[in-house]
């Protein structure tokens, strides 16, 4: 048995789009020191893959993260399968706040050196000392109380198209970089209550320990991230602190909280909220596009990728360095919306 994919992703996208059956959109995480990261691996490959489960899941000596679709019909057997390993048996699952079941197409599974690229010496500080975890509504209560501060470890990208009301938004690329970014933004707000929030909990790990490495007296993170709170306020009827779509890291690129849009295309200014990838693969960039301006553009982040798609060139990678960051297409708005504001007022 061939442990890893062997069909282009053509055709595995045609499976995926004549499938009969309904999958589920899982994902759950674990920090649990791994003595051989590589045969866990391939031993979740040959559980996994004969049962057409798909995903990206990452493993290093740190642990696992993992987000994957898996059969209705074979769900309890995977489940099952968690049970066999002492890192995966009782471990919390979130499930997808909206989910077509077309979230992967292919099963993934990689080692990494670790499971968030932070670029720290975990051997600097405590990991383990994390900050406190709070559940979905306890972190809804406290959101907007005096004295408490709510930060987004996610990327820019991620909470531009939704976060949660009057949190901190870090202009930051990277984790790395938001962890910086985040520490002399707090710096002289030490004694307030910290709230984090990521995704699904993981890079919050991190960052609450990091925070309280730093100083921080009473740091907290909301456990199960984005995708538990959903769940949890919806269960209790009550009305979402966050608004507009959470950002996911597979075919769907987003799922809507409470449904309002509050991002804009990167190339016109018009509400929109859905990424896409630069369809010119000498570029390949993440940024937001409408309808409208996927068709001017041919599906391309701005002419010159337009022709280069056309013409079959790639970009070459002097050209490419920098080009389509997420900076420069928000740069590139607020002109858009310089321009817009002069025209109302002429």
């Amino acid at each position: 048995m061939f442990l890893y994919n062997r069909i282009n992703k053509e055709d595995l996208k045609q499976r995926l789009a004549e499938e009969s059956f309904q999958r589920k959109t899982i994902s759950f995480y674990k920090y649990h020191i791994l003595d051989d990261p590589q045969k866990f691996r391939d031993d979740l490959f040959r559980d996994w893959y004969p049962m057409d489960c798909f995903g990206r899941i990452y493993v290093a000596r740190e642990g696992i993260n993992a987000q994957m679709s898996v059969p209705e019909h074979h769900f309890d057997t995977f489940l099952k399968t968690l049970e066999k390993y002492k890192i995966l048996n009782g471990i919390p699952i979130k499930y997808a706040i909206e989910d077509d079941g077309k979230s992967f197409y292919k099963l993934t599974i990689k080692v990494r050196p670790k499971l968030v690229a932070d670029g720290l010496d975990d051997g600097s500080y405590d990991v383990t000392n994390v900050g406190k975890h709070l559940s979905g509504i306890d972190f809804h209560e406290q959101i907007g109380n005096e004295n408490t501060v709510v930060v987004d470890m996610r990327n820019y990208y991620e909470s531009e198209i939704g976060h949660f009301e009057g949190a901190i938004c870090p202009e930051a690329d990277t984790f790395r970089e938001e962890l910086e970014i985040v520490t002399d933004l707090l710096e002289d707000q030490k004694d307030k209550k910290v709230l984090l929030y990521c995704t699904g909990g993981i890079r919050c790990e991190k960052a609450s320990a990091y925070l309280k490495h730093k100083g921080f007296n009473d740091v907290n993170q909301l456990h199960g991230g984005i995708l538990e709170y959903s769940r949890q306020i919806k269960s209790a009827g009550l009305e979402p602190k966050f608004i507009g779509k959470n950002f996911v890291f597979d075919e769907r690129l987003g799922e809507s909280v409470n449904g309002e849009v509050i991002s804009k295309c990167h190339q016109c200014g018009t509400a929109c909220d859905a990424h896409t990838n630069c369809d010119n693969h000498g570029c390949h960039i993440l940024f937001i596009q409408c309808p409208e301006c996927a068709k001017k553009y041919n599906g391309c982040c701005t002419p010159e990728c337009a022709e280069e798609k056309v013409a079959g060139k790639a970009r070459s990678a002097e050209k490419r360095v920098g080009f389509g960051n997420s900076r420069k297409f928000r740069k590139s708005l607020s002109l858009i919306q310089t321009e817009q504001d002069k025209l109302t007022v002429q």
